[in-house]
């Protein structure tokens, strides 16, 4: 086993070399190409990847400005919405009360016509009563013309100057 045989020793040599100089040949550069190419692949998928991340980044920071800008938009609008919403209640407020002075005032102003309206009535319907009270006191009728007269210019006498009737 431990015996030096020379010839063996050249062959396997000899051997060696031959297939160490056909893997060279046939296998060792297709084999570096693929390796090599491989690399190269890996180097842009790398690359590529590191660029798509950088987009990405860039993307998301103007997704983060636009973001913020939609917020600050949306707050402005809600502001503008809050203050528009503010001006048409204090206008419908104005208005109410406007309106609302102005039914009181109609409605005052038809108390007084209706106020009027009824003391004149009275005062037609007293002179009325007056006259028929005196016609049946004296039991016959004078000139109801003047009769009437008579009785508005005492009831003028004893109204007072806004046309009230003093006790």
């Amino acid at each position: 086993m431990f015996d030096i045989n020379l010839g063996l020793t050249i062959w396997t040599t000899f051997v060696f070399l031959a297939l160490l100089g056909i893997l060279w040949k046939f296998a060792w550069g297709p084999v570096l190409r693929a390796v090599e190419a491989r690399e190269a692949r890996i180097q842009g998928a790398l690359d590529q990847a590191a660029s798509e991340r950088e987009a990405a980044e860039r993307l998301l920071a103007e997704h983060r400005v636009q973001m913020a800008d939609a917020r600050r938009q949306a707050q402005q609008l809600v502001a503008e919405g809050r203050e528009a919403g503010d001006r048409l209640r204090q206008e419908i407020e104005e208005r109410a009360r406007t309106e609302g002075r102005v039914l009181i005032e109609r409605a005052r102003e038809t108390i007084e016509r209706e106020r009027e309206a009824a003391v004149e009535t009275l005062r037609r319907e007293s002179v009325e009563l007056a006259l028929a009270a005196a016609a049946r006191l004296m039991r016959e009728r004078l000139d109801e013309a003047a009769d009437r007269e008579l009785v508005i210019g005492y009831l003028d006498e004893v109204a007072g100057p806004d046309g009230d009737i003093q006790a």
